[in-house]
């Protein structure tokens, strides 16, 4: 297993550069990446692949709308047992539903069967590290526990 496909979920553009960011480094690992900014769950390889889902939380704890669909067929599956997947969640801890979109899509998918390969990592908006650098820090350990490195 050598692909990683980054699923993002994003309204305002910061999931979306982190996962792009992220994408650059697997890449430059010599690890092929492919980025779903418009996720169709039937296009996404779900065999000998990661899914690393990178999604901010919207509202009131709602999905961004580029990735409500994708939710849908989720939902909609019976087995996502051959899916390994981990989710990268962005939020601001000044909201109570910090991160609800991340915490939702990966129970969703542990529900679903599929199998978590890390713990998932949330990003606050408010720290002062940007989240784009507190995920490149975190992506060693990541790939240590997926053994893609």
């Amino acid at each position: 297993m050598s692909a990683v496909n980054i699923i993002i979920g994003s309204q305002m553009g910061s999931a979306e550069y982190v996962a792009e960011q992220l994408g650059d480094q697997l890449n430059a690992q010599g690890i092929s990446t492919q980025l779903h900014e418009q996720p169709a769950f039937n296009d996404i390889d779900q065999q000998n692949t990661i899914w690393l889902i990178c999604t901010s939380t919207y509202g009131a704890g709602d999905y961004p709308e580029n990735l409500i669909s994708f939710i849908d067929d989720l939902t909609q599956a019976d087995d996502l047992s051959n899916i390994k997947y981990s989710v990268i969640g962005l939020g601001d801890t000044s909201y109570d539903t910090y991160n609800l979109a991340g915490r939702n899509i990966d129970e969703l998918l542990a529900q679903k069967g599929a199998l978590r390969v890390a713990e998932r990592l949330e990003l606050n908006i408010l720290d002062e590290a940007l989240p784009e650098d507190t995920a490149l820090a975190w992506l060693d350990s990541w790939l240590a526990k997926t053994g893609l490195n």
